[in-house]
């Protein structure tokens, strides 16, 4: 039996240490944004702190995907140190022995750095967020209208509930529904932060809304609904390491519709490698898993590049353009995991397009209005100008949409 079955799952004992590599880690990020702008208002340090926890959060995510696709979730089996250690320094001894059990894993010294410098880049991430809602809320005075200490506070408490789940990661031995759930919680902490980043960059003038049809929102949407579902099921394919279950594309195992057991592979509550009845899951479910997330991305490809096409046309060019190239990312490297022999790269790009369509769908989301609404806000405009107030004479295209000189009908001129 390897040595790491005897670990406690859980040793509270270097959780301090531990917190004060991340505070240490965090302590550069903070440094950085503050003597580059000093001599800024605060709200404008805050945009940059905020805009830097965006960029550290994705490189988070990808570095939990090379943890993952390495094996490293339990280089470390017991949370949130390594044999009650702070680091592997500490834990040589232990690792040794179970490398010398189990030469290829789960334990070894290699893994092992791999996932403490993962809890290790955690902790100083989630040090980042602690900083940002309590001087948004220490100072939420001084933040520009239309930004309140909400949205941080709400994603301080997520990332706790992300850290439970990556405890829960390691001590359930990688259950499968568990890993997931990691993985799109992760997806979800970009998505809080990058909605924030576009907050203050719509504050000060950079991003400014776009007027688009009621029905491209809806479709946007409904995108964003099917991207997410897509999401769940390209972790379940990850979790159960089911890539490799179909060898070729477009057939698998040299058929258009292998055989595929559906039951066996959505039972969710399962040890990971087994069913619910502790047997060894079949090729048929893992099969189905694979074949599930392959007719998804059938259906959601095509959606995303009509909806680049219909953003570009409804002048939000950039954001979809962003769509169009990460859904031909994502093809790309979803083929490359298939026909390659799932190769690391590969694999991690897969993951770090998916946080990539995730902001990229926020974003459009974020500087897009329904045309319905941008029309009562400009009557709300309208109808705060007093008579003698003068109307612009030719409004610019940006600003049309939000302050179009109109007169309310009925009104009296």
């Amino acid at each position: 039996m390897n040595t790491a079955d005897a670990v406690p799952l859980y040793n509270l004992a270097p959780i301090f240490r531990v917190m004060v590599l991340g505070l240490v880690l965090a302590t550069g990020p903070l440094a950085w944004v503050w003597l580059r702008n000093r001599q800024r208002p605060f709200a404008n340090r805050l945009a940059a702190l905020t805009a830097l926890t965006l960029f550290l959060t994705f490189d988070l995510v990808m570095f939990g995907a090379f943890t993952r696709l390495t094996d490293s979730g339990l280089g470390c089996p017991d949370w949130p140190g390594c044999y009650g250690d702070a680091s592997p320094f500490g834990a040589h001894a232990e690792i040794s022995q179970a490398q010398a059990a189990m030469p290829t894993g789960p334990v070894t010294h290699t893994k092992a750095w791999i996932e403490m410098i993962h809890r290790y880049l955690a902790t100083g991430v989630g040090v980042l967020l602690l900083t940002l809602a309590l001087t948004s809320w220490l100072r939420r005075r001084e933040l520009p209208a239309g930004i309140g200490p909400g949205w941080p506070l709400a994603t301080l408490i997520w990332v706790c509930v992300q850290g439970a789940f990556g405890a829960l990661t390691v001590t359930m031995k990688l259950q499968p529904v568990i890993v997931t759930l990691h993985l799109l919680g992760g997806l979800v902490l970009l998505a809080l932060i990058a909605r924030q980043a576009l907050a203050y960059a719509q504050a000060d003038g950079r991003q400014l809304p776009q007027a688009i049809s009621p029905a491209l929102r809806v479709a946007l949407w409904a995108g964003f609904a099917l991207l997410w579902l897509q999401l769940a099921l390209g972790g379940w394919v990850s979790t159960n390491y089911a890539v490799l279950a179909c060898d070729g594309f477009p057939a698998c195992q040299g058929s258009v519709w292998p055989p595929m057991d559906w039951h066996q592979a959505f039972e969710l509550w399962r040890p990971l490698g087994q069913t619910g009845a502790g047997e060894a899951i079949t090729m048929a479910a893992l099969t189905a898993i694979h074949y599930a997330h392959r007719l998804m991305a059938y259906l959601l490809l095509p959606v995303l590049w009509a909806l680049a096409w219909h953003l570009g046309r409804a002048g939000l060019r950039a954001q979809g353009r962003a769509l169009g190239l990460l859904a031909l990312l994502q093809l790309a490297t979803g083929l490359s995991n298939v026909i390659l022999g799932w190769p690391l790269a590969a694999a991690v790009l897969h993951t770090g397009g998916a946080g990539a369509l995730v902001m990229a769908f926020t974003w459009a989301l974020g500087t897009s209005r329904a045309a319905h609404q941008t029309e009562r806000q400009a009557n709300r405009y309208s109808a705060r100008q007093t008579p003698t107030q003068a109307a612009p004479e030719a409004p610019s295209a940006a600003t049309a949409a939000f302050a179009s000189p109109r007169t309310p009908e009925g009104a009296q001129t």
